[in-house]
């Protein structure tokens, strides 16, 4: 071939799980067949996704964006005789694919060994597929605007700002050690406020169906809270009982499966958790469960591993942990297939947590409180000891003082500072509602499904300016 000669490029067409397994198994052939690999013992981790993200914003009760994607990357983790590197590309053609590879095991051969890599993927079957909704991945921008509308024109009189978005991820893996494995997912999340001149209300909903949202019943719930917090009180800090809200409830659960059941915090002596331990009250029990029918996530982690249900916490005791592969080889036990992105440095995270249900309706919750707080929401929270869990942080959007069992107005955004495992420990959780869901707490949408929690006492140290 002459300079002149246009040079001949294949790319690789990328459109369902059949296209995506075969890249994975392709970017593992290339592997196999590189020059380093005739020399070395290299082993490779190959996951090819696929996903479609459709996102419709609004403020002032107008939408002003409407923005969609649709990319197909690669992620690639190597080890050249135990030294690792992970790299990733978006670009599909044959010869980035080989650029990719040769760097990054370039890049691996200049590392110290990894004492904690515990090999390439086994096989291991992957039963399940994912719960995936054609519609949600084809939903179109004006599918979305309709919602949005709904949302909004419930409380004309107000001024609406959030989002409405779907995801479709469709992933395939392979590995030097022949894993393969295939799944899909969908997501729609309506997430939004009603404001008013003084306050803000907020609802929050997520299914893997779009059709699932009920937008206008959103707007309301969000509406009614903005006007019910309208005009409000400052209340002294103190002790207080709560009943909190799914929202908050989500964010207390991200909080204990990040720094709590994180097998990796756990090994370096950073988390709460003490296994066989009875370190929650008997009412509580909490599952990592991927099999749930209302579950947004794909049957495997990032390591190629089948997900896992099994429980965190059960009736009070601490049973297990997230193990990724390379926890898993250090404490001498199984993956759960927890594994998330750049697992190697943060640890195993529970990605679909779930506080079981209890049989009390929200408002009953309510009604047996004689003096204490509602809190719909948290906001802005952060660790100040992983080793107890005490987080700091503020409420929001509804925010309301309870007397004799019934509301008796708004209170001005309060400042926290509570361990989250205390909160939760014996005796201290006096109902837990029946109304189980989606919640969004902090860290993002499907991640989280957690009902209305009425706790004995919560510690408020302050408004929301200290």
């Amino acid at each position: 071939m002459t300079s002149h000669e246009p040079q001949q490029i294949t790319e690789h067409v990328v459109r369902d799980l059949d296209d995506l397994q075969a890249l994975a198994d392709r970017v593992v052939e290339l592997v196999q067949a590189s020059p380093r690999a005739q020399a070395a013992n290299v082993e490779a981790n190959v996951l090819v996704g696929r996903t479609r993200h459709a996102l419709t914003r609004f403020a002032n009760s107008f939408i002003h964006q409407h923005v969609g994607e649709d990319t197909v990357s690669v992620g690639l983790t190597v080890a050249v005789d135990g030294r690792t590197a992970t790299a990733g590309t978006t670009d599909t053609r044959e010869e980035a694919l080989r650029t990719l590879i040769e760097a990054t095991l370039e890049s691996a051969a200049l590392q110290p060994v990894d004492p904690h890599w515990p090999g390439a993927t086994p096989p291991a079957d992957v039963a399940a597929s994912g719960n995936f909704d054609p519609d949600t991945a084809d939903a179109r921008p004006e599918q979305r605007a309709e919602r949005v509308k709904a949302f909004v024109d419930v409380a004309a009189d107000l001024r609406a700002a959030g989002y409405l978005d779907t995801e479709a991820t469709w992933a395939a893996f392979a590995s030097t050690a022949g894993q393969r494995a295939v799944g899909r997912a969908t997501r729609a999340t309506v997430d939004g406020i009603h404001q008013t001149d003084t306050s803000a209300g907020s609802a929050h909903q997520t299914s893997h169906r779009l059709a699932d949202l009920d937008a206008a019943a959103a707007g309301t719930v969000a509406a009614d809270r903005a006007r019910r917090s309208a005009e409000f009180v400052d209340l002294d800090p103190g002790v207080y009982e709560v009943v909190l809200g799914p929202e908050a409830v989500s964010t207390m659960l991200t909080f204990l499966g990040v720094y709590g059941f994180n097998a990796k915090m756990h090994l370096e002596g950073a988390s709460f958790a003490k296994l066989g331990e009875a370190q929650f009250d008997p009412a509580i029990t909490i599952l990592e469960d991927p099999a749930d029918p209302r579950a947004i996530a794909l049957p495997f982690d990032n390591e190629g591993s089948p997900r896992r249900s099994f429980p965190l916490v059960e009736a009070g005791v601490v049973r297990n942990l997230a193990h990724d592969r390379r926890t898993a080889k250090r404490a001498g036990a199984e993956t759960t297939g927890s594994a998330v992105p750049g697992g190697s440095e943060f640890g195993a995270v529970p990605t679909t947590i779930k506080l079981v249900p209890g049989t009390t309706a929200p408002d009953d919750l309510v009604a047996d409180v004689e003096r204490g707080l509602l809190v719909t929401q948290f906001h802005y929270c952060r660790v100040l000891d992983p080793k107890t869990l005490v987080v700091t942080g503020l409420t929001r959007n509804g925010t309301f003082l309870v007397e004799n069992g019934k509301l008796a107005g708004a209170v001005g955004n309060l400042r926290f500072t509570q361990s989250f495992v205390q909160a939760l420990g014996a005796g201290q959780v006096v109902a837990i509602g029946d109304d189980d869901r989606y919640a969004d707490g902090e860290f993002g949408a499907g991640v989280v499904i957690a009902p209305s929690l009425r706790l004995r006492a919560w510690n408020f140290t302050g408004g929301a300016k200290g």
